[in-house]
């Protein structure tokens, strides 16, 4: 089984398929390097696809230290199995969790990036909701530490934003249920209190994100409620990012619709390739709607 190891001696389990551009997957909270498989029977055809399990998610090492999980120690980790496997550039696709440490691998290095792919991403990130989201965030590690993850995935699997794909595919649900209440609870605490609920607000880094121009793209569904102003506020100031939402769409949005969502992707990627992606004119930023008053 192979593994990518950090900085601080954490190993991560990774996997790898096809060849060219390399395609680096990073995983949501709920899910785990296997949530990309839709991703990966598709992209693997024309890429290098790698996914693996962060840390506190086995195969992968999970670190008993409070201290060893953080929202720049994921970035770290993605660049880590990168440098692993020596890849200079790629590109980036994740999902919530995982979209944040793509965005932040995006401002942090944005030389590893050949393009960002954001989905689900922005999740207590509003300044007037990130004192429930950490209350949250602290009551689901709670719940992981005292039930275990089997009885928190039974309630966590039907949240507001994951009931959309349970009504659409019940077996493809059902798989993503089975693998969540199969993952450590000791992992899956600490990540929440050390990565989900002392990550930065997307709000406190305007400044940052109006100067990022590696193409990004930001997906999100329709019936993702959390995640919905955010990715328009994201569309709104990284002058690179175009804005796809996904109709009738809830937050698990690669697993409940791959098809769009891979085709959305596949574009993106396509055009990037071809140097024809760019940033947004800023003739479509003036007042107005028509044009005709300056």
């Amino acid at each position: 089984m192979p593994y990518a190891v950090t900085d601080d001696d954490v190993r991560l389990h990774y996997e790898e398929s096809g060849s060219g551009a390399c395609l680096l997957f990073v995983h949501e909270f709920a899910g785990d390097h296997r949530s990309w498989e839709p991703q990966v029977r598709h992209f693997a055809r024309r890429y290098r696809c790698v996914t693996y399990a962060a840390r506190g998610y086995p195969p992968s090492e999970v670190p008993s230290d409070p201290e060893a999980y953080s929202q720049a120690r994921a970035v770290a980790d993605a660049i880590a199995v990168l440098d692993h496997l020596a890849v200079d550039r790629a590109h980036v696709v994740g999902l919530s969790m995982g979209g944040f440490c793509t965005l932040h691998l995006g401002l942090r290095h944005p030389e590893r990036a050949l393009s960002l792919v954001v989905a689900g991403g922005g999740y207590g990130a509003q300044p007037e909701r990130q004192a429930s989201f950490r209350a949250e965030s602290d009551a689901a590690a709670n719940a992981f530490q005292t039930e275990g993850s089997e009885r928190v995935a039974e309630r966590y699997a039907v949240g507001p934003a994951r009931v959309q794909f349970q009504n659409k595919d019940r077996r493809g649900w059902e798989e993503f249920r089975s693998q969540l209440a199969g993952h450590s609870a000791l992992g899956s605490a600490l990540t929440m209190r050390g990565v989900q609920g002392r990550r930065p607000s997307l709000y406190a880094l305007t400044d940052e994100l109006r100067a990022l121009t590696v193409p990004t793209l930001i997906v999100v569904g329709d019936e993702d409620e959390g995640s919905l102003d955010p990715s328009l506020m994201l569309k709104r100031t990284i002058p690179s990012s175009a804005l796809l939402v996904l109709p009738a769409t809830g937050h698990t949005c690669n697993l409940e619709e791959p098809g769009m969502f891979n085709a959305a992707v596949a574009d993106f990627l396509a055009t990037v390739e071809a140097g024809k992606w760019s940033l947004r004119d800023p003739r479509s930023l003036t007042p107005g709607l028509t044009g005709m008053v300056r």
